[in-house]
């Protein structure tokens, strides 16, 4: 029994039970913005659906347990066999086979696909974000393998099933099947061009065997890999299924676990190819220039990630400040702490608005629309990722010491929040790429300018910002030492036009006084005490 000194007052309710889509205005309006109407009622439906489910007590104590009970290797059985296995906690696979049954695998082959999946992972990001890698992968494999009809056929249909199939078997035996990657090597990181990896080309048509190591290989459990390797003409991808088609294990030796600083309850290995049998996708010589639409994929799958971490670091620092009293009042009147939350809402608002648009442009698929994201995606992808850490850590100290604790949920986003910039290509890959897509490819810069320019006039810090813009872009000389300068100025410019022509005006012109008027600091509260902060933290309060 409790002393009686011991009487608990002052402390937030729980954040449990509600619609993590519902409760998102910005991530709602842009879903309709979007999607044709005829799509919305059921679209609205089912993530409506999801977030009920993502905001509910079991989904919450799902994903308390998986973190709590990270995967293990098991190379042998108990005879001594190998059989390079990975365990996980039952609660990973429920998270897992909830998120594939909504959808979040299929965006390829439904109207609308890319929006409505792209709201569902900013969603299901807020739930937990491990299991998010494997349905990445899974997603981002199907234009790879539609390099080859015969795989396409074969796989396509597996890796968009809404039916998650854990077991180990050959692919024509299973009901749905997940993908995962190993691109990258020791000596060689983000230059997958520096693979050392071979492939021996074998009897069958289109059959190699590999041998080799791979640093990073993602969510190892898998049914099939996508693997780049030197074959005689070069780099070449190929597909590695996890178990060969008469029911044996293909030779797939996992070394270790990565222990890594978040993303703690999904597995990263480092896998050995000996004799492996692979299947070629695409031609010889040709391997990144086949995967490069994966990387894309999984490039804005970073940005929606990062997306969902910051509206969940938000919405747990406005339900705290919103029942939290302090020096007589409640924290969120309190005009320093209005501030702050406001700040970090606009961020929220602005990446999440990016990153449905970007996905609104694969499901448009038209020329301009493919430039766009060929300039727009490394823009997102350097700029989002790099803003979630800062977000996390200042959203955990609105809480005060109870966001330093692990019971509070934001320890494990900033753990997780600078994942998403460091995979997929790091901060200073994604920046280059933005330097070779202006300098290769002029369609992609006339589409970026072309949708910011819907905007002019509307702002004038937004017609300045531009201005300035269209200054630097003049001169490429020398762009390299300063690309990471001109990445950002490219994403808040976009970001700052999205939300000129699309968020309530208050939102708008806190966005374009802090982050293009030069009326912001350099942290998180500081913007214009004049603005009306009051109306935008209370846009992103959830409704408990």
């Amino acid at each position: 029994m409790a002393g009686t000194t011991h009487e608990v007052t002052n402390q937030a309710p729980p954040l449990v039970g509600y619609d993590v889509f519902g409760a998102d205005q910005v991530l709602t309006e842009a879903v309709e913005r979007h999607l044709a109407p005829e799509l919305l009622d059921p679209v609205l439906a089912e993530l409506g659906e999801l977030g009920r489910a993502a905001g509910s007590a079991q989904v919450q104590e799902w994903a308390a347990q998986a973190n709590e009970n990270p995967p293990r290797l098991r190379t042998h059985d108990r005879t001594g066999v190998r059989i390079d296995e990975v365990d996980f906690h039952p609660a990973w696979h429920r998270l897992l086979g909830k998120g594939v049954g909504a959808g979040l695998t299929s965006a390829w082959n439904r109207p609308g696909g890319h929006v409505r999946r792209a709201a569902a992972f900013v969603v299901w990001t807020q739930a937990e974000a491990g299991n998010c890698c494997p349905l990445s992968m899974t997603h981002a494999a199907v234009p790879v393998l539609r390099a080859d009809a015969e795989l396409a056929a074969a796989w396509e249909p597996l890796l968009t099933s809404p039916v998650y199939d854990r077991e180990l078997r050959p692919a024509p035996l299973k009901a749905g099947a997940l993908f995962g990657m190993a691109l990258t090597e020791k000596q060689g990181g983000s230059d997958v061009r520096a693979n050392t990896t071979r492939a021996r080309p074998l009897a069958e048509a289109g059959a190699y065997e590999l041998t080799g190591h791979k640093w990073f290989c993602s969510a190892p459990m898998s049914d099939g890999f996508l693997v780049l390797a030197l074959a005689p003409g070069g780099l070449t991808c190929f597909l590695v299924p996890r178990v060969l088609p008469d029911g044996t294990r293909n030779v797939f030796l996992l070394q270790r676990l990565k222990d890594k600083l978040g993303n703690r309850s999904n597995a990263s290995a480092e896998v050995e190819f000996d004799g492996t049998w692979a299947r070629r996708v695409g031609e010889e010589g040709r391997g990144v220039r086949t995967v490069i639409d994966m990387v894309a994929a999984t490039r804005l799958d970073c940005v929606l990630g990062s997306a969902g971490l910051m509206r969940q670091a938000v919405v747990l620092a406005v339900h705290h400040c919103a029942h939290r009293e302090a020096f007589g009042a409640r924290l969120v009147d309190q005009p320093l702490m209005r501030n702050v939350l406001a700040d970090l809402a606009i961020e929220s608002e602005a990446a999440t608005a990016l990153a449905l648009r970007l996905a609104a442009a694969y499901d448009d698929g038209g020329e301009r629309e493919r430039a766009l994201l060929r300039l727009a995606v490394p823009v997102a992808k350097y700029w989002v990722t790099k803003r979630c850490p800062a977000v996390a850590v200042e959203a955990a100290e609105c809480l005060g010491g109870n966001g330093y604790v692990e019971e509070s949920g934001l320890p494990r986003l900033v753990r997780e929040s600078p994942l998403n910039s460091v995979w997929e290509g790091a901060g200073n890959v994604q920046a280059l790429d933005v330097v070779r897509a202006l300098r290769r490819e002029p369609a992609a810069l006339d589409a970026y300018l072309r949708e910011v320019g819907q905007a002019r006039g509307a702002d004038r810090r937004l017609d300045g910002a531009i201005r300035e813009l269209l200054t630097e872009l003049a001169d490429l000389d020398g762009v390299e030492g300063r690309a990471r300068r001109l990445a950002e100025r490219l994403a808040l410019v976009l970001q700052g036009a999205l939300l000129v022509r699309f968020a309530p005006p208050e939102v708008a012109d806190a966005f374009c006084a802090g982050r293009l008027g030069g009326d912001g600091g350099a942290v998180f509260g500081t913007l214009p005490s004049t603005l009306d902060l009051a109306s935008v933290v209370a846009r992103a309060r959830p409704p408990l």
